[in-house]
């Protein structure tokens, strides 16, 4: 299918509703390049598009709208083969311009390839991209806080060095995390001041909204919080 074919099925998917909406909760994109195609909708085309060769459209990048962008990620999610995926993740990766197509994918293929994913991620940490430093973060969050949790993880997250929004937001959500799977590992963070005081606060702040985390820890967690 040619781009325009594919533009043609999103926009036929649209939702002006949801994308005045939705434009709200990404502030860096401009409105005008939201069509406003909810993620499940998205999710069934790009189902629907599986069976297709769909190397055009992965090929050209950057793409116009953020919904094509999203649908990219979730073309990625099912590339089966390992070093593909990879190889196609990190070619997108310098294109993503905001959170939400950041944390939108998470391809299977890097579940069954643990220690390599896990390399990528620590490259892309010392990326000079904001998203690509973002999505070594989130994916770390979502691969490495449980059965394959190494202290290490932590440690490199912790030494992010980055003034930005959206990476520090996202080192946040990761000890918050840490705190509700890894708790033991985690704490030493907050009580020895090993992370700024805004993502130190932020993380306390998440980590209080978590439903997995005692109404007992919460309350010992505020107590950390920083001044």
């Amino acid at each position: 299918m040619t781009t325009e074919d594919i533009r043609a099925g999103l926009f036929a998917r649209q939702d002006l509703g949801y994308r005045d909406f939705h434009s709200k909760l990404v502030p860096t994109l401009d409105k005008d390049t939201i069509i406003g195609v909810r993620t499940p909708a998205l999710r069934a085309y790009a189902k629907e598009l599986s069976g297709q060769d769909m190397t055009g459209f992965l090929a050209e990048l950057p793409h116009k709208y953020y919904e094509e962008n999203c649908l990219h990620a979730f073309l990625l999610e099912q590339i089966k083969d390992f070093e593909h995926c990879m190889a196609e993740t990190e070619r997108f990766l310098p294109y993503i311009d905001n959170w939400a197509t950041c944390d939108l994918f998470s391809p299977k293929a890097f579940k069954k390839h643990p220690e390599e994913t896990y390399d990528a991620c620590l490259r892309w940490l010392k990326s000079a991209h904001v998203y690509t430093v973002r999505y070594g973060v989130v994916t770390l969050m979502g691969n490495y806080l449980t059965d394959e949790f190494r202290p290490e993880i932590l440690e490199r997250v912790a030494a992010v060095d980055s003034e930005e929004y959206y990476v520090r937001m996202a080192i946040a959500w990761l000890f918050a995390e840490a705190l509700a799977k890894q708790y033991d590992a985690a704490l030493p963070y907050l009580l020895e001041h090993r992370l700024d005081r805004w993502t130190h606060n932020k993380a306390i702040q998440k980590a209080v909204e978590s439903r997995r985390i005692t109404p007992e820890t919460k309350a010992y967690l505020k107590t950390l919080k920083r001044k």
